[in-house]
């Protein structure tokens, strides 16, 4: 295995956004040119060219001068002070010792593990996991569940079909079964290609455009319901329901009222593979009022004979509903999701091919692919001591109020008093609600640990901030448990600056600390690149998969694996023979109403799927009419090398690009390029306009990942960040997930000259 970047050569990478083949002269990015077998590669990728070498990365250690200087008392100063570059024996040492310090003082549990798997597709340079395994070399640490994209589905789904629900998207109806057998595809949130470039852990090739096109053609229909026309690819001839955002809910009960009052139900198979019908048919009949057609219009702004239409053609056909992850990031968000799989429940086509329920389809690249799932590959991160958690989202919160209450999914918890906060991968200052918010939380722990590459928000709220490694300045292998490949990540590049690798940096912390050889067992990268492929190679074998040997791999730097699953359809099983095959829920069958969740007596979230309204909706927009979409980027994974050429090409007026139904544009003086405040009593951002009739009118489009950048702490975002105006409350009781979807704010022409955006210039260092 190299262990030196050649300076002329070519490297095979792997990202989660796909293969790629890196081209090097003189130990610099010349080119990158997507793998020869994936027939979309994503454009992504060539931000790599000039992320690498961007003046954003981060050269040496550096400390904040007031952390320096006064230690925890200063922390007041986070995000605003200078940094004090220290040499690498120096910045370790600070670290071990507040480590050592805390968990003397107050206990493991008062250190906060942070990090957000995305970091690295590759298998061991993966830093969320090693993170975990040292801090569980170290005693533990408080940890969170979830995540922010799923984690309303994760809590409610296992109540209604019983399976977790990153198992049930492992499990869902792949395509080639959809294209052969579906007639109506009925998207709640669309199916954008865009979010389909990603895949967590990677992908080899991207087939969901191929696969959506086979479909379209074999003569399928689908049915586009939200706020943006683009939501469903063009050539997908999709009928538009332009659905006020955050009324789904209410759409589907309009769509179950009909069929039910019209007979159009499948009365046996409520009767045989569902629980908790009858329960459920006095709220959708009644209650206060029928959840008619009529009642759906005045709330979703659809027009009741279109409810009622559809209904009737989803009876009539062979119907797959889909439903975007970005329904459950919301206020109530569990309710759509639980809502859809009544109305699936209700068409009597679940487990039936082409039809039925499925989660996700183009959420991530690997959803509906006809492959089977291969777990493993992995480095073990060892058993965590420590009890305490939180939900993901609910970390504000949890910085906020120490020991506060809260519920979650049936248990009664109380927040850890956390006093370090270590994070490696992730940017919390991308995934986060209500940023300022957040700003305020982030002065609490008395020290942050961050490892970065480049100087993010939150790097520059750190106390210690370590430099690590990109992907192309260490060696890997690259293996996602849904995708049928594995690549060797060959180092392409020299690390820069002094910057580590997150697993060297962890090995010279766990030697201060005493934990040294029971965290490396006596292996470099190179040994631990053997060890975790020898492993998984010895596993699989039982499975009847040969691999070749590691040597072999390396060389040859691409392995397909034999994992087709070409005529999966989800629940099929259960359907034909629900006694043989039960769910994992408490009655075997599919819960319409959950005595579970009943017993819980939330006020947010009851036994049955229902509409609530949310904090904030276009129904109540009082000093603020437009709904927020803050949906995933085209142009970036997350806020991952916004630096980079291929996100650069979409800002406007060098900003996240905001966009704006014309009727609303013009209302308010706004011309497309022009920058814009968008607003709201929670913050403020700049963005720069881009006008178009592909979102509906009274909403705005703003996208997530664009670099924190205040002008001051808690003060204008200069860039266009849309979390400085999302709301930062949990979904529910149940789940506590994001509620990002459900934002109002108001958008106006920005007067005069726009202060320039110093999102990626690094901060101002002093010397000592």
């Amino acid at each position: 295995m190299s262990e030196n970047a050649s300076m002329d050569n070519r490297s095979q990478t792997y990202t989660h956004w796909g293969a790629y083949e890196i081209e090097v002269a003189d130990d610099r990015i010349v080119a990158v040119h997507g793998d020869a077998n994936d027939p979309d590669p994503s454009p992504i990728g060539q931000s790599l060219c000039d992320a690498v070498d961007h003046r954003s990365r981060i050269e040496r250690p550096m400390v904040r001068r007031g952390w320096l200087e006064n230690g925890p008392s200063s922390r007041q100063g986070r995000g605003a002070e200078p940094f004090v570059a220290v040499p690498w024996d120096e910045a370790l040492d600070l670290a071990a010792q507040e480590l050592d310090r805390v968990a003397a003082a107050h206990g493991n549990g008062a250190i906060f593990g942070g990090s957000y798997g995305w970091a690295s597709a590759g298998r061991f340079h993966h830093s969320q996991s090693q993170l975990h395994r040292f801090l569980n070399h170290h005693g533990g640490y408080s940890y969170s569940v979830n995540s922010y994209s799923t984690a309303a589905a994760q809590v409610i789904i296992p109540h209604v079909f019983g399976t977790p629900f990153l198992h049930m998207m492992d499990s869902m109806t792949v395509w080639p079964v959809i294209a052969e057998h579906g007639e109506l595809v009925v998207m709640f949130g669309g199916m954008p290609l865009k979010n389909a470039q990603v895949n967590s852990g990677g992908i080899g090739r991207h087939t969901a455009r191929d696969w959506q096109k086979r479909a379209r053609g074999n003569g399928v229909e689908f049915v586009n319901i939200g706020p943006l026309a683009s939501d469903a690819a063009d050539f997908l001839e999709a009928q538009w329901l332009a659905v006020r955002p955050g009324t789904d809910t209410a759409l589907m009960l309009g769509l179950a009222h009909t069929l039910f009052i019209e007979g159009l139900h499948d009365e046996a198979f409520l009767a045989s593979h569902c629980v908790g019908f009858e329960r459920f048919l006095p709220y959708l009949l009644g209650d206060g009022a029928a959840k008619d057609a009529d009642w759906a219009a005045g709330i979703t702004g659809i027009a009741a004979d279109d409810i009622r239409e559809l209904a009737r053609r989803m009876a009539g056909s062979r119907t797959l509903i889909t439903l975007a992850w970005s329904l459950q990031r919301g206020d109530h968000g569990e309710q759509p999701y639980w809502m859809a799989a009544t109305l699936a429940a209700m068409l009597g086509q679940i487990g039936l091919p082409g039809g039925g329920i499925g989660y996700g389809y183009a959420a991530e690249a690997s959803m509906g692919n006809p492959v089977k799932r291969l777990s493993g590959l992995s480095l073990p991160q060892g058993d965590n001591p420590v009890a305490e958690f939180i939900p993901v989202a609910r970390i504000a919160d949890m910085l906020l109020n120490p020991g506060g209450a809260f519920d979650y999914n049936g248990r009664h918890l109380h927040y850890p008093d956390i006093r370090l906060v270590y994070w490696c991968g992730g940017n919390p200052f991308h995934h986060h609600q209500d940023l300022n918010r957040l700003v305020e939380a982030w002065k609490s722990p008395e020290t942050i640990i961050v490892h970065e590459p480049w100087w993010t928000a939150t790097a520059r709220h750190a106390d210690i901030v370590l430099p690590a490694t990109t992907t192309l300045e260490r060696n890997d292998i690259g293996r996602a448990s849904n995708d049928d490949h594995i690549f060797a990540m060959h180092r392409a590049l020299t690390p820069r600056g002094e910057a580590r690798d997150d697993y060297h940096i962890f090995s010279g912390l766990a030697s201060r600390l005493g934990f040294h050889d029971g965290f490396t067992e006596g292996r470099d990268e190179a040994g631990w690149l053997r060890h975790l492929y020898d492993v998984f190679r010895q596993r699989v074998s039982e499975q009847r998969i040969e691999l070749p040997e590691f040597d072999d791999f390396w060389r040859d730097g691409h392995i397909a694996l034999p994992l087709a699953d070409e005529g999966r359809v989800i629940f099929e099983d259960f359907r034909r023979d629900p006694a043989a095959h039960p769910l994992e829920t408490p009655s075997g069958r599919i819960e319409i109403y959950s005595d579970t969740i009943g017993g819980f007596a939330y006020d947010d979230c009851a036994g049955h799927a229902m509409w609530m309204e949310p904090a904030e909706w276009l129904g109540r927009a009082g000093d603020y009419p437009l709904h927020l979409v803050s949906n995933q980027p085209t142009s970036r994974l997350h806020s991952q090398m916004d630096c980079g050429a291929t996100s650069m090409a979409q800002k406007v007026a060098g900003r996240e690009a905001a966009m704006i139904h014309p009727h609303d544009a013009a209302a308010r003086g706004i011309n497309d390029g022009d920058v814009v405040r968008l607003f709201n009593d929670r913050g403020a951002c700049l963005a720069g306009a881009r006008v178009t009739a592909e979102v509906m009118a009274g909403a705005v489009v703003l996208p997530t990942g664009a670099w924190y950048d205040p002008e001051a702490p808690a003060g204008l975002d200069r860039h266009g960040n849309p979390n400085v105006l999302t709301l930062d409350k949990g979904t529910s009781r149940l789940a506590q997930g994001s509620s990002a979807h459900t934002t109002l704010v108001e958008i106006e022409k920005f007067m005069g000259d726009p202060p320039r955006v110093e999102a990626f210039d690094p901060p101002e260092t002093v010397e000592l």
